[in-house]
């Protein structure tokens, strides 16, 4: 299994360098042009800053990722006092952690299975080179453990870090890793990650593949008060639910679940993502990944038919923030954009854009 190594950045002389990381495999091969070139055919990526202070959205695309053709990418959200610094953190160790306890579990199964069979086990399958491979369930399985308790040793890495108190300040994570044709969804908070694909009917489809883990989910909402922590709306906010300390009146964490945050950690807000597991088919399209400056503004249709709509693949998370911080403006004039990041992770080697295009006015 491949490792991470080697950074480029993306979009040399914008703004957004310092929250764009780009990393591939040392063994991949080839130079830094040959690197960046081949990023853009794998995702777009881009990051623009609000109105609000430094921009606190950190973004990741890792080549190389546990095979050769692996890919991990990841959107993270901070928010707090050191939410940029947090989110940062996070982006670079997270890929690592995840891979280091999806090997581990990887050798165990070898190992164990070495010692109880002389050929493939009843939960494992054969391809034609005789080689056995997981069923779609076991693989699910091990990636959910690997990435909770990445999850988990990462936000304990949080806790310990000296000069970044993570008391009230922290961090989303979705990620998006893809082994092959199986592509695994990680998710942690209120970003999201959405498919694109093509009906049998010739549509464009946008299908949602994570829950935001807001406070006003009920089962969230219910895990929270059990631990003594309090949801409620602000009266200018009616609508945002907000986690609050069981005696205090902070921090109001507009999120359910988060990497940091320790204070709340007593009290329901927990760092245990939602992973779940998407059989790549022709029809697929590509997946956006985004924080929730973008989804607070656009719908899951809308994000799809722009980047369908956007003529050089390349250029599609541009396309998605450029439209988002529009919204915004004429959306909620007297507030402060948020900060907006989004990647576009293609899923086809060539991507016909202009159907795709057409097929944007039948969302």
């Amino acid at each position: 299994m491949g490792t991470c190594a080697s950074t480029e950045r993306l979009e040399q002389g914008q703004e957004t360098d310092e929250n764009i990381v780009y990393l591939m495999d040392e063994q991949g091969g080839g130079g830094a042009a040959g690197r960046g070139g081949d990023a853009r055919r794998v995702a777009s990526l881009f990051s623009q800053k609000g109105k609000k202070g430094p921009n606190q959205d950190s973004v990741i695309l890792c080549q190389g990722f546990g095979m050769e053709d692996g890919v991990f990418c990841g959107v993270f959200d901070g928010h707090g006092r050191n939410g940029h610094l947090i989110s940062k953190l996070v982006r670079d160790y997270l890929p690592f952690m995840v891979l280091s306890h999806r090997n581990a579990l990887f050798l165990a199964d070898a190992d164990a299975e070495d010692n109880a069979f002389s050929d493939a086990s009843p939960s494992s399958s054969t391809d034609s080179s005789g080689n056995s491979s997981p069923q779609p369930s076991q693989m699910l399985d091990e990636w959910r453990e690997a990435c909770t308790n990445a999850f988990k040793a990462m936000d304990n890495e949080l806790k310990v870090q000296p000069n970044m108190d993570c008391s009230f300040s922290g961090t989303t994570a979705v990620c998006a890793i893809k082994q092959g044709k199986d592509l695994i969804i990680a998710n942690l908070g209120d970003s999201r990650a959405v498919l694109a694909t093509m009906s049998n009917a010739g549509y464009l489809k946008a299908v949602q593949l994570t829950t935001d883990q807001k406070p006003c989910l009920p089962e969230e909402a219910a895990r929270i008060k059990s631990c003594e922590g309090r949801v409620f709306a602000l009266k200018e906010e009616p609508s945002v639910m907000r986690v609050w300390l069981p005696g205090e009146n902070c921090p109001g964490l507009a999120m359910a679940r988060a990497l940091g945050d320790s204070r709340l950690k007593h009290h329901g807000v927990i760092s245990t993502p939602q992973v779940t597991a998407h059989r790549i088919t022709g029809a697929d399209l590509f997946i956006i990944l985004a924080s929730d400056g973008v989804w607070d503004v656009l719908s899951n249709e809308e994000v799809v038919s722009i980047v369908c709509a956007t003529p050089r693949k390349q250029h599609a998370s541009k396309a998605v923030v450029e439209a988002a911080v529009q919204r915004w403006r004429t959306k909620y004039p007297s507030s402060r954009v948020d900060d907006c990041t989004a990647v576009c992770l293609f899923l086809q080697d060539q991507l016909t854009w202009s159907r795709a295009a057409a097929a944007a006015n039948k969302v």
